[in-house]
C-alpha cells in the first residue's frame, strides 16, 4: 500500500511538473507590437492593401501575439525613406520597393525590377530557387535589414504621356515620373526622370511639372487618377516587367525572434505576396476596361524601333549598375544568368503559348 501510494503520488507530481514545464514557454512568450512604415497611401489598392494583408496574416498565424501597425507613406516617414527609417530604428519594418534605395546600394534595383528583366514568375523562381534571397540578405545586411518578398505588381504599361512617342527622339527633354533603372534609360535618351512618391505623381502631371508618368499598371493608375491629366497610354511596358515589393525587417528584431516566429513572418510574407500578385492579375484587366470605356483612353503601342532603342539603352544602364561595386556585379551576374535561362524556356512555354492563345476564339 505504501509503495502503491508513493508511486501514485510520484506520477501525479511528475505530471504536474511536466505540465508546468510545457506551459511556461507559452506564458512567457513576448507579445510584439511593431511599427511598419510604407511607401504607399493609406489602403492604396494592391500596395497599401498588401502591407495590411501581411499584418493581418501575421496576427492570425501568431494567435494575436504579433501586431503590426501599418503607417501610410508620408505620415511619419517620407514615402521614399522607409529603408532609412528601419536602419535608424524609427520603425521595426517597412513595405516598399527597394529600387528607391539604389543610392544606398545599387544592387537593390535587382530586387524591384530592371528594364527587360524578369517577369513576376521568373523573379519568384530566382528568389526562391536561384540564389536571389541569399543575395538579397547580403545586400540588406549592410544596413541591418532582413528582406522578404511582399508581393509583385506583374507586368506594367509603358506609362501616360501628354503627347505620343513616335520616335526615340521624342524622349529628349521629356520630364517623366519614373523610378529605378527605367529612369537611367530615359536619361540615356535625353529625358529628365523624376522619382516621386505615389501621392505626388498625379498632382505633378496635372500642374505640368512633368510631361509623362509611369506607375504600376491600369489598376493602380486608375486609383491615382493619372487618366485625368494625360490620355496617351503607351504599351508594352519595358521598365518594370515584374516589380517585386519588399518587406524590410530590422535585423535586430529578426535575430531575437524564435525559429517559430521567423517562420510566421516568412509564411505571412509568402501568403501576402501570392495574394497581392493575384490581385493585380485580377484587377488590371477590369481597370483597363474602365479606362477605355469610361474615360475614352486608347492604349497606343510603342513603335518597334522605339522599343529597340529603349532596349539598347537598358542594356547599357544595367551594365553601369553592375559596374558600381562588387556586390552589385555579383547580384547582376546571378540575375542575368537566371534571365537567360528563363528566356530560353519561355520560347517554348508562356512566350509561345500566349501568342497562339490569341488565335483561338471562344
Amino acid at each position: 500500500m505504501r509503495r502503491r501510494s508513493f508511486l501514485k503520488g510520484a506520477v501525479a507530481g511528475s505530471a504536474a511538473v511536466a505540465a508546468t514545464t510545457v506551459a511556461a514557454p507559452a506564458v512567457a512568450q513576448e507579445r510584439l507590437r511593431l511599427k511598419m512604415v510604407t511607401s504607399w497611401p493609406a489602403k492604396f489598392p494592391g500596395l497599401g492593401t498588401s502591407a495590411l494583408k501581411f499584418a493581418e496574416i501575421l496576427r492570425q498565424v501568431s494567435d494575436g501575439r504579433i501586431e503590426v501597425d501599418v503607417i501610410p507613406g508620408g505620415k511619419n516617414v517620407h514615402a521614399l525613406k522607409c529603408n532609412d527609417a528601419v536602419q535608424q530604428g524609427l520603425a521595426d519594418l517597412y513595405h516598399s520597393a527597394d529600387f528607391y534605395y539604389a543610392g544606398k546600394a545599387p544592387a537593390y534595383v535587382f530586387f524591384s525590377a530592371v528594364p527587360f528583366g524578369l517577369d513576376a514568375g521568373s523573379a519568384l523562381a530566382w528568389l526562391y530557387h536561384g540564389g536571389g534571397q541569399k543575395l538579397w540578405d547580403e545586400v540588406g545586411a549592410q544596413f541591418g535589414v532582413k528582406h522578404l518578398l511582399g508581393g509583385n505588381t506583374g507586368h506594367q504599361m509603358a506609362g501616360w504621356f501628354k503627347k505620343p512617342i513616335k520616335t526615340a527622339s521624342d524622349f529628349k527633354g521629356l520630364k517623366m515620373a519614373i523610378a529605378g533603372v527605367g529612369g537611367d534609360v530615359l536619361t540615356a535618351l535625353g529625358g529628365l526622370p523624376r522619382t516621386l512618391a505615389p501621392a505626388d505623381i498625379e498632382p505633378a502631371l496635372k500642374a505640368g511639372e512633368i510631361d509623362a508618368a509611369e506607375w504600376a499598371g491600369p489598376w493602380n493608375d486608375l486609383a491615382l487618377g493619372l487618366q485625368q491629366s494625360a490620355k496617351v497610354y503607351h504599351y508594352p511596358g519595358f521598365q518594370e516587367p515584374g516589380s517585386m515589393l519588399s518587406i524590410g525587417i530590422a535585423q535586430k528584431l529578426w535575430t531575437r525572434l524564435t525559429a517559430s516566429e521567423k517562420g510566421q513572418f516568412e509564411a505571412a510574407a509568402a501568403a501576402a505576396a501570392a495574394w497581392t500578385a493575384a490581385q493585380f492579375e485580377a484587377n488590371n484587366p477590369v481597370a483597363l476596361e474602365t479606362l477605355i470605356e469610361k474615360f475614352d483612353v486608347t492604349p497606343v503601342k510603342l513603335p518597334d524601333p522605339v522599343y529597340a532603342r529603349l532596349g539598347e539603352a537598358a542594356r547599357d544602364a544595367i551594365a553601369s549598375v553592375a559596374a558600381a561595386d562588387p556586390l552589385a556585379k555579383k547580384v547582376h551576374d546571378s540575375y542575368m544568368a537566371f534571365r537567360k535561362r528563363a528566356q530560353a524556356w519561355s520560347r517554348f512555354s508562356e512566350g509561345a503559348y500566349v501568342g497562339n492563345r490569341a488565335l483561338i476564339k471562344f
